[in-house]
């Protein structure tokens, strides 16, 4: 009899094995694969608040042999506005880092065994036993080297990624989900400069992307709207693709990228946007198998850490009688969804690949003059700062202050600071509300946030912990 029972050793999988055995539960992992095993990955880039875990938890010593650079910026330019700032702090780490997923998956299986985990390799589960009332109380599946087993435990965790056959098997209901909303090809490139920076783009119907990865490569891509994906047939015809959509947004990069090399095949990044219950009686939820979103603001690795963590604090106060295990589970499902929900629809926004509107553009070029509105906004994109502290009405009346009149502004954001602040009366008067649609009303998915938030706070100074 096992204390928890987690199907899938990747990342969200390995890591709540792990929290698990060093409070000294028992703990049986099972996956299908055999460890190191390569994955597909969606670029595998993890922000602050994963780093900030992996270092804690002692992961990252496990990395060393891996040369990854750290990444301490992060940029978006749009037409001729750029905007570029210094991650957040959080918990001590203001850098994120893209390693290999074959090392990270490797790294996180292993702390897990050395924790005291069972890891059993090669192993798939078919179906789940319930007890009289219904409860999972274990699992009934195939082991390559050991055939048919059967095993039990007081939970049972999905982990086992986006078309999870756990979810499937306890019947895990889905909310908030919309389909593919973009696709992308990525790649990794050589005899690029390592610049300390996450690049991303957006002009009419294109994202492209970069950052420095291991050992000394940079990842290189470009998401289009799932409806205007161009669907190529040779990796020739993608670099072909891929460069004109930098050429059109960073000429510079682009004739880089023309004089040097692709260094792997190009991969294709597509996922479905979901949120699935996260828990019911004797079973929970983790990772992509309760929450899948698109990739596009590679938020699935630290939102994949964190909600392991959530995971195996609800498990363990479960187990040790703190509170009965229904209850912690159901804690558990709370606090997941706090913490994915607004950056869950931050993401769904972002993956349409919208043109950003003249009105926009005038207020990210204000983000940038402004020290702590840039670091806020790279931050929201970096899961470090929660949307709803950034996309406040308050932060973005005091945005207004930051805008440059040299540039020429929109007569839309003339009229709006007007409005806000130099209308006569009774203009002036005019109820907050309506100023705080009427901003929004130009600002797209800018807008919709804001609109969303009720929280009347100033924008925050970005520094210090962010859990």
């Amino acid at each position: 009899m096992y204390d928890a029972i987690v199907v899938g050793a990747r990342i969200s999988g390995a890591a709540v094995a792990f929290l698990l055995a060093r409070r000294g539960h028992r703990v049986l992992l099972l996956d299908r694969a055999t460890f190191p095993s390569p994955t597909a990955s969606a670029t595998n880039l993890i922000h602050p608040p994963g780093v900030a875990r992996l270092r804690e938890w002692g992961v990252l010593e496990r990395l060393a042999e891996t040369r990854v650079p750290r990444i301490t910026r992060y940029g978006l330019q749009s037409g001729p506005v750029r905007l570029e700032a210094p991650l957040p702090e959080v918990n001590g780490v203001s850098y994120a880092l893209s390693p290999p997923r074959t090392a990270l998956d490797h790294a996180l299986v292993r702390c897990a065994a050395d924790a005291g985990a069972q890891v059993r390799e090669e192993a798939s589960v078919q179906e789940l036993l319930r007890d009289a009332d219904g409860t999972v109380v274990g699992v009934r599946g195939v082991s390559k080297s050991a055939g048919a087993f059967t095993e039990k435990a007081a939970v049972v965790i999905g982990a086992d990624g986006k078309n999870s056959k756990t979810a499937q098997l306890v019947g895990a209901a889905t909310y908030r989900a919309e389909p593919v909303l973009s696709k992308s090809y990525w790649t990794y490139w050589e005899g690029l400069p390592q610049e300390s920076v996450v690049r991303t783009y957006r002009a009419p119907g294109i994202h492209p992307f970069t950052w420095p990865t291991h050992d000394g490569l940079t990842i290189v891509g470009v998401a289009w709207p799932s409806a205007t994906f161009p669907a190529a047939a040779a990796g020739d015809d993608i670099d072909r693709l891929v460069i004109d959509a930098f050429a059109e947004v960073d000429p510079g990069l682009a004739a880089r990228l023309a004089g040097t090399a692709r260094a792997g095949r190009w991969l294709t990044g597509a996922v479905p946007n979901f949120l699935r219950r996260p828990h019911g009686p004797g079973w929970a939820l983790v990772g992509d198998a309760g929450a899948t979103r698109d990739p596009i603001t590679a938020s699935g690795i630290t939102h994949a850490l964190l909600s392991a963590e959530l995971l195996a604090d609800a498990v363990d106060a479960g187990l040790t009688g703190d509170v009965p295990l229904p209850q912690a589970l159901a804690a558990y499902g709370r606090r997941r969804d706090d913490l994915v929900r607004d950056h869950y629809d931050y993401t769904r926004d972002y993956a349409r690949i919208a043109a950003h509107s003249a009105e926009e553009r005038a207020l990210i070029e204000a983000m940038s003059r402004s020290p702590h509105h840039a670091r806020a906004m790279v931050g929201v994109f970096a899961t470090a700062v929660p949307p709803a502290d950034f996309y406040t009405r308050a932060g973005f009346r005091e945005l207004f202050d930051y805008l440059n009149d040299a540039a020429g502004l929109p007569l839309g954001i003339r009229a709006l600071r007007l409005l806000l602040h130099g209308a006569p009366e009774p203009l002036a008067a005019a109820p907050r509300a309506l100023a705080d649609r009427l901003i929004a009303a130009r600002l797209g998915p800018m807008g919709r946030l804001l609109l969303r938030s009720a929280r009347p706070a100033r924008t925050p100074r970005t520094e210090g912990n962010h859990r």
